[in-house]
């Protein structure tokens, strides 16, 4: 059964993912799949924080991608933790 219920998504990102076009590929990834609104941002330790909210079909396809080898740059390890969503994010953006 898929589960279209929101959720809140929230990964953080370990490798080299900044400098490499890591946000932008992933608002693009994350418009694409549809139905998401939240950030990328990049951290003063090199990762890059994710935030989305959505079905959570479309939170999970992200992850998988976000998890996959066809992000830019090298991913070796996404840290994620699932919330109830709150809201206020009118689009996906790169901050």
């Amino acid at each position: 059964m898929i589960d279209h219920a929101p959720v809140r998504l929230t990964a953080w990102i370990r490798g080299r993912v900044q400098g490499v076009g890591f946000r932008w590929f992933t608002r693009a990834t994350a418009l694409e799949i549809g139905g998401l609104t939240g950030f990328a941002t990049n951290l003063t330790d090199g990762r890059v924080q994710v935030v989305a909210e959505g079905p959570r079909e479309s939170c999970e396809a992200l992850l998988v991608w976000l998890t996959g080898t066809d992000t830019p740059g090298r991913v070796d390890g996404v840290t994620e933790i699932w919330d109830s969503p709150r809201g206020g994010y009118p689009t996906f953006e790169i901050r």
